[in-house]
């Protein structure tokens, strides 16, 4: 009788054990879920204002073209960079916690970004587009739209590094890699140099 109730409460010590483990899997796997869920939430900011700066960046290079007339390279380079960072970013929306995805568009912004900054060099050579109005209104939207995305972008990355903070440690670990939760990228295209003139559009 002694030992049937020493393997009867052995048994139910190894279920109990195996329920706490699948409680806490199920757990760790929500809290990462609820975690990269937060991750796109703060991608979608940054998407509003770069889709804001993808439309206001053509109407700059035409009023641009008025005046720019010698200056064709420069703002084929503009528009190719853009093209290929709204090519970037739809990819990111689609995937925003992809590493490799994230990655490829803050290098995309960082192309865009130097673009922008020599199309805004050259043109402090000419006064009288430094002067026109529309441009003016539109290097301003620029501008601000360029602070709001700092701003988005600070917010994603604070959520990048708490996902992979709990994604990295012990014993969420276990859970992440057993689910296949992958790091995700931060945007570091503010820590470029370059990129911190460019947008310095205001004349």
């Amino acid at each position: 009788m002694g030992r049937r109730f020493s393997v009867v409460s052995a048994t139910w010590i190894v279920v109990a054990a195996l329920a706490a483990l699948v409680v806490w899997i199920v757990a760790a796997f929500n809290a990462l879920v609820q975690r990269r869920n937060r991750i796109a939430n703060a991608y979608a900011q940054i998407d509003v204002q770069l889709k804001r700066r993808y439309d206001l960046i053509p109407n700059l290079v035409e009023v641009a073209k008025r005046y720019l007339t010698h200056e064709a390279s420069t703002l084929e380079a503009v528009a190719r960079a853009r093209g290929a960072a709204v090519t970037a970013a739809a990819a990111a929306r689609a995937r925003p916690t992809d590493a490799a995805v994230v990655t490829v568009l803050a290098a995309a912004e960082r192309d865009l970004g130097g673009s922008m900054g020599r199309l805004m060099a050259v043109a402090e050579a000419y006064p009288e587009l430094k002067a026109d109005a529309t441009m003016q209104s539109l290097s301003e939207e620029l501008t601000s739209t360029e602070n709001r995305i700092g701003f988005a972008r600070q917010a994603y990355n604070d959520e990048v590094l708490a996902y992979n903070d709990a994604a990295m440690q012990f014993p969420t670990l276990v859970a992440a890699r057993l689910f296949g939760f992958a790091p995700a990228a931060m945007m570091q295209s503010t820590q470029n140099a370059q990129e911190r003139e460019a947008p310095r559009l205001a004349f």
